[in-house]
């Protein structure tokens, strides 16, 4: 049990367990997400909806194919990207039903409730 601003019984301990899950869930995500490649990779896959192949990205991020390749595979190990096969292509795009942003967004939102009910620690 914690105590909030008030002093008021704020966040349980079962809140917390629930906001430990929720971080476990978004793992992978933040994992991959952290790296500035794999972000710069995100950002060219918004621009381009219809999906690239490797060559391509690799192309615009300046970055070897097989640095690409890799960055790629987290991504999609992540639930970021996903992959179409056309002929002998294949093409990366942004999932855009990524239940991962989803995860991402209630996590940071049960973070910020948790927050806002811890004292002030900035010292002014």
């Amino acid at each position: 049990m914690f105590f909030g601003k008030t002093g008021g019984y704020m966040v349980t301990e079962k809140e917390l367990e629930e906001h430990k899950k929720r971080f476990e869930k978004c793992r992978r995500a933040l994992y991959a997400l952290g790296n500035d490649s794999r972000q710069d990779l995100c950002q060219i896959l918004i621009m381009h909806s219809n999906g690239l192949r490797a060559a391509e990205l690799a192309r615009m991020a300046n970055l070897s194919r097989s640095v690409t390749s890799h960055h790629i595979q987290i991504l999609k190990d992540a639930g970021i990207v996903k992959a179409r096969k056309e002929g002998t292509f294949i093409y990366y795009y942004l999932d855009i039903e990524c239940t991962v942003s989803d995860q991402m967004i209630e996590y940071f939102q049960s973070a910020k409730k948790i927050l806002k009910e811890l004292p002030d620690r900035s010292g002014e």
